[in-house]
């Protein structure tokens, strides 16, 4: 209803304009929104608000001559002009009730749009370091970035989800160490694990894995390895000294090939744990782009050369550094070290140089909220390159902090204390995490409630939304059992004795859900659709303790039935798009 009345307002609009009542060059941006008070109608547009200065007219004179110019409307009961010049408009409430009828007929369609058509997005998500498995302050960003995803691709956007694989650099260097050394104690080695290493179980486990397949090729003596290295940080020395000097002497020691061999399998071990975690957690990628190749395939010194001929690259203290300060950052960054190494920053800049050769139309990627100033750098990196960074979109997610009665949990890969992304999964599900990590505003803090989210109550708001589909579902099997036929034709023939209050909310609610499902998606905020269904679940309750369905007049009870089956629909939908199921029993 609301783009119906959008292209009303633009034909009075061309009308005008044709008349000479409004100059030729006025393209208006008409938007449309639900009264807040049913006194002043169901919709209402400030059209003639914003068009008032460039028509040179008052804007309440220029709301006139706009619902003058309106085209008739069956479903328009009638329009008035209120305060300085908004225009509301009155529905038939007849009119309303064809939503019923649209939703069965579309079934698992009604909602989507071509909003987004002819527009390619590329959406980055979670791409957490492969340096340890996902724990539950990653789940919040896989579930959001997931849900985004499948609202730009419900309202038309052409979307490719990508996963950058962290599978270069210091971190995963550090990594390969961390296995290493755990294998020499396999071996039977006796050292000092280092303070900055990565000291979870699974590092063992990789290890071990790595012992029995290969045996004792890659051990080495442990005074060998230990021999003349700085002091770490509780000797007094610097723990990252300390750990970069044990990667230089594992790299030697070993040699390239199988310095490799123990690299490779700490990061294929874990990045296959990773994707089968995000798989199980129903998050599915059309790409994993590998940080390692896009080094190897000279992307990284392409994009270096690039901004060096732009004027951007200067050289200090041994250094190469990136005029981002120039470009609207707050200081200049590094992207080659003194080593001859590039940063990640480097890294990241020749990915993002990659997205746009690609040719997507927005790149959105979704960061932890600790990268917040990571953001300008990055823009300033794709203007001096010549892109547009208008296309960068950064959408930012708080970790989500677990509870366990008062006690926090603590969240730390290195210390290998944490809660993984399965554990929660196996203690609360797969469809309360999906649903409580996006129940808020993806830059909002968030403590997550196990105790709420196992509980099968009212509080609890997926069970409340996933029991209003199965309560749905129950009235079906009921019907059966009477051994009632449902007409769905005689329903829609009588959807005019749907007068009831709840009846009224119930429908006025399932026409609200492609406007609310189109503002999730282009303001990537999909709490928006999460909260339209609690209400609609809400209504839905309140009508099953209010009414009976299976009532002996056929009419009515073919037409509530028609109802209750369009709310079953819109749920599904709904639920879908979050990645959390529809249950027809519970």
């Amino acid at each position: 209803m609301k783009k119906r009345l959008e292209n009303l307002l633009h034909s009075a609009v061309q009308g005008l304009r044709a008349s000479g009542a409004l100059p030729a060059g006025i393209e208006p941006v008409v938007a449309v929104e639900r009264a807040r008070d049913p006194q002043h109608g169901d919709f209402a547009t400030n059209l003639a608000l914003t068009l008032a200065k460039a028509a040179g007219s008052p804007p309440r004179q220029l709301a006139e001559r706009i619902v003058a110019a309106l085209p008739q409307d069956p479903a328009v009961l009638k329009v008035e002009i209120a305060g300085p010049g908004f225009i509301n408009f009155f529905l038939d409430p007849k009119a309303q009730y064809g939503v019923i009828r649209t939703i069965l007929e579309a079934g698992q369609e009604f909602g989507k749009s071509r909003v987004g058509a002819g527009r390619k997005v590329q959406v980055e998500f979670v791409s957490a370091n492969p340096t340890g498995p996902l724990h539950v302050g990653h789940g919040r960003g896989a579930a959001y970035g997931a849900v985004v995803a499948n609202l730009l691709a419900a309202v038309g956007f052409t979307v490719h989800r990508e996963y950058y694989v962290n599978d270069a650099g210091r971190q995963m260097d550090i990594l390969a160490l961390s296995v290493w050394l755990r294998y020499l104690e396999e071996c039977g080695e006796a050292l000092v694990f280092p303070s900055n290493g990565y000291r979870g179980e699974y590092v063992r486990g990789i290890a071990w894995k790595l012992r029995k397949r290969d045996g004792e090729r890659f051990r080495r003596p442990a005074a060998e390895v230990m021999a003349g290295l700085p002091p770490d940080e509780p000797q007094g020395g610097d723990k990252e000294q300390h750990i970069d000097a044990l990667v230089a002497r594992a790299k030697t020691l070993l040699g390239e090939e199988a310095y490799r061999i123990v690299f490779d399998e700490g990061l294929n071990t874990l990045l296959d744990d990773i994707q089968q975690d995000l798989e199980e957690f129903g998050v599915r990628y059309d790409e994993w782009f590998s940080e390692r190749e896009l080094i190897e395939s000279g992307a990284v010194q392409r994009a270096l050369e690039k901004l060096r001929a732009a004027g951007y690259l200067y050289e200090k203290d041994g250094a190469t550094w990136f005029a981002s300060s120039r470009l609207g950052d707050e200081k200049d960054r590094v992207v080659v070290r003194e080593n001859g190494a590039p940063t990640y920053f480097a890294s990241d800049i020749a990915y993002h140089m990659n997205k746009l050769e690609r040719g997507f139309d927005r790149i959105i990627d979704v960061w932890g909220a600790d990268h917040h100033g990571y953001v300008p750098r990055l823009r300033a990196a794709l203007r001096a390159l010549g892109g547009d960074p208008e296309r960068l979109v950064v959408l930012l997610v708080q970790f989500a902090v677990l509870y366990r009665g008062e006690e926090k949990v603590p969240m730390s890969t290195r210390a290998g204390e944490f809660i993984t992304l399965r554990q929660l999964r196996n203690e609360v599900g797969r469809d309360a995490a999906r649903f409580f990590y996006v129940m808020r505003k993806s830059d909002q803090h968030m403590d997550f409630d196990l105790k709420l989210a196992t509980s099968r109550s009212n509080e609890n708001p997926v069970y409340y939304v996933q029991y209003a589909h199965a309560r749905v579902c129950s009235v079906f099997r009921q019907l059966d059992e009477k051994g009632w036929e449902r007409n769905p034709v005689r329903g829609f023939e009588h959807l005019e004795r749907l007068v009831e209050t709840e009846e009224q909310a119930l429908i006025n609610s399932l026409a609200r859900y492609p406007e609310v499902l189109e503002q999730s998606a282009l303001q990537h905020e999909p709490h928006h659709l999460l909260h339209y269904l609690r209400q609609l679940a809400y209504e839905f309750h309140t009508y099953y303790n209010t009414h009976q369905f299976l009532v002996e007049d056929a009419r009515v009870r073919d037409a509530r039935l028609n109802l209750i089956a369009a709310v079953r629909q819109v749920i599904a939908n709904g639920l879908e798009l979050l990645g959390v199921t529809a249950p027809e029993a519970m």
